[in-house]
């Protein structure tokens, strides 16, 4: 009993401090004008390629800036080099000790080397992992999570608060359907269990299915200013606890199951 005492006031106190960071990077994002989008998914979801797509497409009518996270490796940045867009690799691994997440100060240290002021939208691509991206604010506005039909139907009830937390849901590989043993409508009412109405966009990176209506879902990501309410219904300081209860049963699960892969 004690050391589950000791254990949840520790983890309050770092989830207080990132807090503390997060709103730090606010103030950053909102002097810069910028809106920010933390994108999270298991590993090997499609977040990459959903990039590449949407760079592609956005060329011109968005100035679009990439804050890579990922614990070691610039593979995903390198690969989106070619666009030309601002772009930083935050690396987990050495310096931060290989953490399976991005926090706020791991995207901190990498905003010296962005030009805020010349990006309207930064999307940071976050650590691949179900638990604990969710815990850990950032400074985002919205959160979008990307899900790939490959890992089941019944994620959204093991991994509620990655689920809860989202703003929109990418449902990505849906070419990938006709292949698979999955059950779509099922996934989606386990999905609507945790988060009821939240958007979902079924997606294909591949075939490029959906990715004009995730486009134009960021087009209309409205600019900062102040703490009116967003066009996707939240407040833009995000505040999404959902209980400190809930938070501490999330990290206490820090098993990070493989079976989400």
């Amino acid at each position: 009993m004690h050391r589950t005492a000791v254990k949840k006031v520790v983890l309050e106190g770092v989830l207080d401090a990132n807090d503390a960071l997060a709103q730090a990077n606010r103030t950053r994002f909102d002097a810069a004008g910028t809106y920010v989008i933390n994108m999270m998914s298991s590993p090997g979801a499609g977040k990459t390629a959903l990039l590449e797509r949407t760079l592609e497409r956005m060329r011109g009518k968005l100035r679009l800036g990439i804050l890579e996270g990922d614990v070691q490796t610039t593979l995903d940045a390198d690969r989106l080099a070619r666009f030309h867009v601002p772009l930083v690799q935050v690396n987990t691994d050495p310096g931060f000790g290989g953490e399976c997440h991005l926090d706020a100060n791991m995207v901190r240290s990498g905003l010296c080397e962005l030009p805020l002021e010349e990006i309207d939208t930064l999307v940071i691509e976050n650590v691949g992992n179900l638990v604990c991206p969710a815990e850990f604010r950032v400074g985002e506005d919205a959160r979008v999570m990307v899900y790939s039909v490959t890992e089941g139907e019944e994620k959204p009830l093991k991994y509620p608060l990655m689920f809860r937390s989202a703003d929109l849901v990418l449902v990505n590989k849906v070419d990938l359907l006709e292949h698979l043993d999955f059950d779509l409508e099922e996934f989606l009412r386990n999905l609507d269990a945790v988060n009821p109405n939240v958007e979902r966009i079924l997606t294909s990176a591949r075939t490029g299915q959906g990715v004009e209506e995730w486009c134009s879902w960021l087009e209309r990501c409205p600019s900062r200013g102040g703490n009116e309410i967003s066009e996707h219904g939240r407040l833009p300081t995000h505040e999404h606890r959902h209980g400190d209860k809930e938070r501490s049963h999330a990290h206490d699960k820090h098993d990070h199951d493989q079976d989400h892969r």
